[in-house]
């Protein structure tokens, strides 16, 4: 049993770093000392503000308190009766929260192979998350693929569907520092909407053809009834953010007339375990983009903007919500442990 401190959320906007005893694993578990984790801007400002519908799943799913954070990197420092595979002295990744300690289930921890940091381990559940909506959308050779949004998720979206042979690759952001980071990434085309006119681009880009794949992943429900309408008939429309909030959109213009087809790709629609028709699960997902990083065919390091002392985590989330501050100049907003 160690002593150690984590981050709690008492409240909506009330984070505080608390102290408590950190247990001995149990059977099956490991005791992870965290070396890095990143933030996941959209979904923990969501939780952290609570700026979502009462009565919807995010109100009943997060409920306060809690610990936020699910993108951690942290080395192995006692294993439980009947682990595995694992060893004290493992660096491994996992869904463990802002804590100078995490206890989790063996299941639930991926192995960091040498030549993959510290830093670009804590990608890989938003990686994951990300391929897994990548082939739900099934992106195939030369289809045109759009994606609106470019923080860390529609980043990883454009690269992947890249892989998987999409083509023109578009990216579309406000952001002008998030579109050159794009096209340095391999994007074929980027489009800022306060200057361009999207569909009119995406329409010349495919030679009027239209985008096969959307994946909106901005998290705002406005954009879905645009992004719709930028799918072409029979085309693909991807929902990779967590939308905060409904939205209004016509099902007889946008979706059953032009045929077009809607698909959610949230996180937990993972398989649980490998079949052969599917053996795409979180820890399949993870290898490969380890896999990926060392064979230089993704990058993340690119992607981060910003580096915080853990404990600066409140004041982190305080600065992304200012309404007069700019959320955009910041992607990937990695927390240091001293």
């Amino acid at each position: 049993m160690v002593r150690g401190r984590k981050a709690v959320v008492k409240a909506p906007r009330e984070l505080v770093i608390v102290e408590e005893e950190f247990p001995s694993p149990g059977k099956g578990e490991v005791l992870i000392k965290t070396k890095a984790t990143l933030i996941s801007i959209g979904t923990e400002l969501t939780k952290f503000s609570g700026d979502f519908p009462r009565g919807s799943h995010w109100d009943e799913v997060f409920r306060y308190p809690y610990s936020p954070g699910y993108s951690n990197c942290g080395e192995i420092i006692e294993v439980g009766e009947g682990v595995e595979g694992l060893k004290v002295g493992d660096r491994v990744a996992s869904l463990g929260p802002h804590a100078e300690y995490v206890l989790m289930r063996q299941e639930e921890v991926y192995p960091v192979p040498d030549g993959v940091s510290d830093e670009e381990a804590t990608f890989a559940t938003l990686a994951a998350t990300v391929m897994n909506g990548v082939r739900l959308a099934n992106v195939k050779l030369g289809e045109s693929v759009v994606v609106l949004g470019l923080g860390i998720l529609g980043q990883l979206a454009c690269q992947f569907s890249g892989l998987c042979g999409g083509f023109p690759v578009i990216g579309v952001d406000m952001s002008e520092k998030r579109l050159k980071l794009a096209e340095e990434l391999g994007a074929t085309l980027v489009l800022n909407p306060r200057r361009q006119d999207v569909r009119k681009e995406i329409e010349r880009a495919t030679k009027g053809r239209g985008a096969d794949v959307v994946f909106e992943v901005t998290g705002n429900p406005e954009v879905i009834p645009w992004g719709l309408k930028l799918t072409k008939r029979q085309g693909r429309f991807i929902v990779l953010s967590s939308p905060r909030g409904p939205s209004t959109v016509d099902f007889h213009d946008e979706v059953n007339w032009p045929s077009r087809i809607i698909i959610g790709t949230h996180f937990t629609s993972h398989p649980s375990c490998e079949t052969p028709y599917n053996p795409w699960t979180v820890k399949r997902n993870i290898e490969l983009f380890f896999d990926l990083i060392l064979a230089g065919k993704v990058n993340v390091k690119k992607m981060i903007t910003h580096r915080y002392p853990w404990t600066e985590l409140g004041e982190v989330y305080r600065r992304l919500l200012d309404p007069l501050g700019d959320r955009l100049q910041y992607l990937g907003i990695i927390l240091t442990y001293g």
